[in-house]
């Protein structure tokens, strides 16, 4: 619809002639003849009754860790960020009930009835990649103070499906004994670095062929370092899950005739803890059999 706009600037009149859109938001008058592209979207629902692994893995961190000069073999700064963001993932997406990390690595854990994004395994999958990465560099002043973070780093996400509470277990079972194999690798290949005087050359070389009973007599024998005594931290990795805490806090509460005093109040709630603790035996999960789902469907 065209309509006449008269204005008058000192007496100047100038005709403006001004077009009229009426806007609806009727889903009718929003299809258009483009609409056909929807078609080639992939169907990428994830098959009911399985638990949903989003996995996350961070690229090139050899060089970033390199480049921010992270403490070798393991930097509590590090680690305790990468905690710090998959927290974050698990307070934004409930559904998850357990997450597991270790190095630059995290995996986190959909009830397999979980129902967020309708079970599409791309957005599971870029939303968990994409807050945990934000929280990442949120955070990264919280754990690495003064020192800047000198460019963004990524992380690669995949997503895996597992149909029963044992495949499950044995996931994370695998994702913990690789911790303690990397682990070991690690602790004794910078010990013979930093103690030994070696260069990393000379280390790799010492360490090729050699199993983990090697490993732990290099490290007791020459360097007086036993193995077992190292940080659960390092050796287990961290696992996060929700538990019920009761929490106490002091307020100040004024009253008409007695003026302030404090009131003690507790409450209990749902919150994400730490543990850094054996998840390959049966004492954990008997521990928190809240976590898994029946494996009847």
């Amino acid at each position: 619809m065209l309509r006449l706009l008269s204005v008058n600037f000192g007496g100047l009149i100038k005709h403006k002639t001004l077009l009229s859109l009426t806007f609806s938001t009727s889903s009718v008058m929003a299809k258009s003849k483009f609409e056909y592209v929807r078609n080639f979207e992939l169907d990428d629902k994830c098959l009911k009754n399985c638990y949903i692994v989003v996995r996350l893995d961070g690229r090139n961190f050899h060089k970033f860790s390199d480049q921010h000069n992270f403490i070798k073999p393991n930097d509590d700064r590090a680690l305790g960020l990468m905690s710090r963001s998959a927290r974050s993932v698990m307070e934004d997406l409930e559904d998850i009930t357990i997450a597991y990390g270790q190095s630059d690595e995290f995996s986190f854990v959909f009830k397999r009835s979980t129902t967020w994004f309708k079970r599409r395994a791309s957005k599971l999958m870029t939303h968990v990649t994409s807050q945990f990465s934000s929280s990442f560099v949120f955070y990264w002043k919280e754990y690495f103070g003064e020192q800047p973070l000198l460019y963004p780093p990524s992380f690669d996400g995949r997503v895996v499906l597992y149909p029963t509470n044992r495949n499950l277990k044995d996931y994370l079972s695998w994702r913990q004994a690789d911790c303690h194999i990397n682990n070991l690798y690690n602790t004794t290949f910078w010990t013979l670095v930093q103690k030994g005087g070696l260069t990393t050359t000379q280390a790799e070389e010492r360490l090729n062929g050699t199993q983990a009973a090697d490993k732990n007599e290099i490290l007791f024998s020459e360097f007086s370092i036993n193995y077992n005594n190292e940080s659960s931290f390092h050796k287990k990795g961290t696992t996060l899950i929700w538990e019920k805490v009761t929490e106490t806090a002091t307020k100040q509460i004024k009253r008409p005739d007695e003026g302030e005093s404090e009131v003690t109040v507790t409450r209990t709630r749902k919150k994400v803890t730490s543990h850094s603790c054996d998840i390959i035996g049966d004492q954990f999960w008997e521990e928190h059999a809240d976590i898994l789902e029946s494996d009847q469907c």
